[in-house]
């Protein structure tokens, strides 16, 4: 069984900083993208940071020069390093990791349940 697992929110006061950690764990063939996405109340789910298994990241322009998203594929985790935090990012953030159960196989996404982020002082 595949699992994804956030961790890491919080609240945080405007400027601060929070590291969010994202988990999968399974018998799979291969973890490929693990992604980011945010979702605020009564908005939809928006992409934060899409992550390759190089490690190669690309960030919504919102958090461009305040989020850095790392990339350990021995632990398949994710981290998203959150700087310079502001009440607008306040959100349930989201990991989506893709991966393949057999080489050749396709791909198959799932969600992890989220974890809350608030910035308010």
């Amino acid at each position: 069984q595949v699992k994804v697992v956030e961790s890491g929110g919080g609240l945080v006061q405007p400027g601060g900083s929070l590291r969010l950690s994202c988990a999968a764990s399974g018998s799979v063939f291969s973890f490929n993208n693990m992604d980011w996405y945010r979702q605020a109340p009564g908005k939809e789910r928006e992409l934060v940071t899409a992550i390759t298994r190089g490690g190669t990241a690309n960030y919504a322009d919102s958090v461009k020069g305040r989020f850095t998203a790392s990339r350990d594929n021995a632990k398949n985790t994710v981290y998203l390093q959150m700087n310079g935090l502001k009440p607008e990012d306040t959100a349930t953030y989201y990991c989506n990791v893709r991966f393949r159960l057999t080489l050749g196989g396709y791909e198959i996404a799932l969600w992890g349940q989220g974890t809350q982020v608030t910035v308010s002082s």
